[in-house]
């Protein structure tokens, strides 16, 4: 799917998309847009439960040129999936589930290039926010190495009932931060985990440090103490899988 198959602007063609079923990755609404058709938007929006932005009118032009009607909608090119769902089944089929929180991860190349090392080490499936988050697009699927499409990504409202719902479900949830005095090497990664890796500026949020079970940090000796998100994410996913082999 290229740039151009997964933008959808103009409010009749949104509507359609969203009424059609068609997965709505980002929805952009102009700020203080008014108008029947808007109304109508709405309402397909709240029936579906799809996710979206007010934004300022260039932020629109930026994407189209033409008449966008105030409305832009970015189509996923892969399916997302149900966390609650998948769960079940990876415990049914045997598995020992190894599972990736991305806390609002907003760059799409290290979303992709995570994805790609994640699906080399076998995780099983990776969570995201529905708001603030990096889009799934065609620079993420290439920097992926066509890796997202492979690995079952959801989408969740809320990550902390996420983390509560795999806590219910039997898997520990680790916290990587550098607020911890234990390491990633501290932590028994053989059972069923998550690991929740945070934002590229900010780390993980604070109700997630307080809701996982252990907080881990990867150990750095110099100067320059902190690494890339992607590249830390690789770090403590390879530490997970040289427990499990």
């Amino acid at each position: 799917m290229n740039k151009e198959e997964h933008l959808i602007f103009g409010i009749h063609p949104v509507i359609e998309a969203i009424i059609s079923g068609k997965e709505i990755d980002k929805l952009y609404i102009q700020q203080d847009i008014k108008g029947s058709g808007i109304t109508e938007l709405r309402k397909a929006i709240k029936q579906h439960n799809v996710p979206f932005s007010h934004v300022p009118i260039f932020k629109l032009n930026k994407h189209v040129k033409g008449n966008h009607q105030g409305v832009i909608a970015f189509i996923s090119p892969i399916p997302f999936c149900d966390i609650e769902q998948l769960v079940p089944t990876f415990f049914e089929n045997g598995k020992t589930p190894l599972i990736l929180i991305l806390d609002r991860i907003t760059d799409v190349r290290n979303l992709g290039a995570i994805a790609r090392t994640a699906h080399c080490v076998g995780v099983d499936a990776i969570v995201i926010p529905k708001r603030e988050s990096a889009q799934i697009n065609a620079d993420a699927m290439k920097t992926s190495a066509g890796a997202l499409n492979y690995i079952p990504v959801c989408k969740v409202d809320n990550l902390t009932d996420t983390v509560l719902f795999l806590q219910a479900s039997g898997l520990q949830v680790v916290a990587c931060t550098e607020k911890t005095n234990d390491t990633i090497y501290n932590v028994d990664f053989a059972g069923p985990s998550a690991i929740i890796m945070g934002n590229e500026e900010t780390g993980i949020a604070n109700q997630l440090l307080k809701a996982a079970d252990a907080k881990a940090k990867i150990p750095m000796v110099n100067e320059i103490a902190s690494l890339n998100v992607s590249v830390a994410a690789a770090v403590i996913m390879y530490e997970a899988l040289k427990q499990r082999i």
